[in-house]
């Protein structure tokens, strides 16, 4: 049956719940985590079919090479830049807050593992799949959208004998959205079943040794937010932000409860073309690219965590260390995966680089899982920041034309209505 209502309201209504139950019942309460994993699957299960699908129509309906070279251009190095900003500004609130000042914590003996990336060339070849459809069935989404570049590319370039392409891949789209609407009903139960367990396992009083840590990482998140992206959509597209954030706001919540920038995209997308009013053509090339390369919350996360390690060891750090961190998470965020747990990695390749202690992960596993709750909603209000941009510099943007107050219900914006938008 469909939950009525205001979508937002209902994962908002969801999530203080969650966090009520889990102070309350405890560990307990960890009985209604199939709730969360059960959404979490029906989330995973769509999201090779949907980026496939919706990029290369997205690509496909752009019908010019230079175009789309220009697109790609533009949400490339918009990515690039925010992470920049975004790594700096961590750094930045790391020093004012000092996070590991005075800090006593019994470190882990145990040494965190951490996987080997190949370096940059071998994350490059990476990209292109041996088998396509192998890449499919595991997930891999650099491969996916490499895969959907060049049968949106070949489309374009073949011209009107492979419109049958492009049509089965239209309505493959199209039915991939309405699953996702589908899917959206349980979103509230499955915020629940995510976020009680984690409360009730963590709690308060163990969070309070590491608060100053949260509480940089929150605050670098909610000023990096309230600048860059509401000077970015002002300035570009004449967006007011608060209709920005309002337009955006659930599939932040859900990223939110599901930490998975990647997860978030089908309601990222939803959001975007109906709240936004962004082109499918930009909202389907931009949103799937930025999944992957956008991390603007974990570089923040970056720059908090390494100088807390720092100050917790007593380190000092150099500006030369200092510049390695911001060049390192910037370039590294290109090959991280947007699914939980990858700021771990980012982490342990630039403390690598800046010559600091790999055990210092550890002081920071036991939050992490909080921590990115902050990164992964910032990463997807990002990526939406980001198709705003670039859609209102391309003139695909069509704010103009919703209707106020439409936005938080999945169902009130057709596939109609998206390609009337998308035909202007």
């Amino acid at each position: 049956m469909k939950i009525k209502g205001n979508l937002l309201a209902q994962i908002l209504i969801a999530f203080v719940a969650a966090v009520i139950l889990g102070l309350v019942f405890g560990p307990a309460i960890d009985v209604i985590a199939p709730l969360g994993d059960l959404f979490l699957r029906l989330i995973k299960f769509i999201i090779a079919p949907l980026i496939l699908a919706t990029l290369v129509v997205g690509i496909a309906s752009t019908g010019d090479p230079k175009q789309l070279g220009r697109i790609g251009i533009k949400t490339i190095t918009y990515y690039l830049l925010t992470s920049a900003v975004a790594v700096s500004i961590g750094l930045a609130f790391a020093f004012l807050i000092a996070p590991g000042e005075g800090l006593s914590i019994s470190v882990p003996e145990t040494t965190t593992e951490v996987a080997e990336t190949g370096g940059v060339v071998a994350t490059l070849l990476n990209i292109i799949p041996e088998n396509p459809f192998a890449a499919l069935a595991e997930g891999n989404i650099l491969q996916i959208i490499f895969f959907a570049v060049f049968i949106g590319l070949a489309i374009t370039l073949v011209g009107k004998p492979a419109q049958p392409v492009y049509r089965f891949f239209e309505g493959f789209a199209e039915v991939m959205y309405k699953i996702t609407s589908i899917i959206m009903w349980v979103a509230p139960i499955g915020v629940l079943g995510l976020v009680a367990p984690v409360v009730g396992q963590y709690g308060l009083t163990v969070l309070l040794p590491l608060m100053k840590v949260i509480l940089a990482v929150a605050i670098a998140c909610i000023f990096h937010a309230v600048l860059v992206y509401s000077l970015a959509v002002k300035g570009f597209a004449k967006i007011s932000p608060l209709q920005f954030f309002k337009g955006i706001a659930p599939a932040a919540t859900v990223a939110f409860s599901t930490c998975s920038s990647s997860g978030t995209l089908p309601v990222t997308l939803k959001n975007t073309q109906e709240n936004l009013g962004v082109s499918r053509k930009i909202s389907s090339f931009v949103l799937p690219l930025g999944a992957t390369l956008n991390m603007d919350g974990t570089a923040i996360y970056q720059g908090v965590a390494v100088v807390f390690i720092a100050q917790f060891y007593g380190l000092e750090l150099s500006l030369l260390q200092l510049v390695t961190v911001v060049l390192t998470t910037v370039l590294a965020s290109i090959g991280a995966a947007g699914v939980p747990g990858a700021g771990v990695i980012m982490l342990a390749m630039v403390l690598s680089a800046a010559n600091m202690p790999l055990e210092g992960i550890a002081l920071v596993a036991g939050i992490d899982r909080i921590l990115d709750m902050f990164r992964t909603s910032l990463n997807v209000v990002g990526d939406a920041s980001a198709a705003v941009v670039v859609a209102a510099t391309e003139n695909e943007l069509w704010v103009d034309e919703l209707v106020e107050d439409r936005s938080d219900d999945f169902d009130e914006v057709t596939g109609d209505d998206l390609n009337a938008w998308n035909s202007k």
